[in-house]
C-alpha cells in the first residue's frame, strides 16, 4: 500500500509543481486533510493489528468498514435505514462479538 502511496505522490508531483497549489477554500482544505489524516491512521492501525493478532480477526474486522459510514449517518445525519440494512448491521456487530469473544 506504502508504495502505491508512493508512486502516486511521484506521478502528480510535476503536475502539481507546474499547475500551482490549487485554489481551495480554506474549509475544504482542511476538511482534505483531516480525511487524509484518518486514512493514514486506519491503514497504520490495519498494520498494526495484522502483524500483532491473528491475521483472519484483523482482516474481518477491517472488512467492516462499510458499516461505519452507515452508523455515522444514522447517528450525526439522522438517516432512515430500512430493515434490510438493520439486519445487516446487526449481523456484523454479533460477527463482531463473536471474532472477538474467540
Amino acid at each position: 500500500m506504502a508504495a502505491g502511496r508512493v508512486a502516486a505522490v511521484l506521478l502528480l508531483t510535476p503536475t502539481a509543481v507546474r499547475h500551482g497549489p490549487p485554489r481551495l477554500p480554506a474549509r475544504a482544505t482542511a476538511q482534505g486533510l483531516l480525511v487524509g489524516a484518518g486514512a493514514a491512521l486506519g491503514l497504520t492501525l490495519y498494520l498494526l493489528a495484522a502483524q500483532r493478532q491473528l491475521l483472519a480477526v484483523a482482516v474481518v474486522l477491517a472488512s467492516l468498514y462499510p458499516a461505519l459510514p452507515v452508523v455515522l449517518g444514522l447517528t450525526f445525519l439522522h438517516e432512515k435505514v430500512t430493515g434490510r440494512q438493520t439486519t445487516g448491521l446487526l449481523g456484523a456487530a454479533t460477527a463482531t462479538v463473536l471474532l472477538t469473544l474467540g
